[in-house]
């Protein structure tokens, strides 16, 4: 499974440079996202890109009921994605959020994390998690 990151569903609905790589993947079918990844890009499409949240949710239930799988994680995801703060976040230099190591926690052998976040593609590479790199606002992968 492809495990989209918070970033990657805001740049679909927000139509940001990743989105046509998103569109991709959600095409090439078997994609999730973790319940708190899903949390952070309703915020963030509504608090930054100013969707109602009429429009924010017609956009992700076709989505949620068709091409992409919600994920919820388990109790042992819960001690995981503690330990993986734990072990890698740091303020300055790798600020990932409690929804970055959910996700990171949930990812099996098998599982693949698209994301633009820095901080996050390394915490994966670190980890042993395999990653899709998507563009960033700026253009760039990580």
């Amino acid at each position: 499974m492809t495990l989209l990151d918070a970033y990657a569903l805001v740049a679909l609905l927000a139509d940001e440079p990743a989105a046509d790589d998103v569109e991709s993947l959600l095409r090439a079918g078997d994609c999730g996202i973790v319940n708190f990844n899903l949390a952070e890009a309703i915020d963030v499409t509504q608090r930054v890109h100013h969707l109602s949240p009429d429009e924010v949710r017609a956009l992700v239930e076709p989505l949620l009921g068709g091409v992409l799988t919600l994920v919820m994680p388990a109790e042992t995801h819960t001690w995981r994605a503690a330990e993986i703060r734990v072990r890698h976040y740091d303020r300055r230099t790798r600020p990932l959020s409690l929804a970055d190591c959910f996700l990171l926690a949930a990812a099996t052998v098998d599982d693949r994390i698209a994301t633009a976040d820095p901080p996050l593609a390394q915490t994966a590479r670190d980890e042993d998690v395999r990653l899709i790199g998507l563009p960033d606002r700026a253009g760039r992968t990580p």
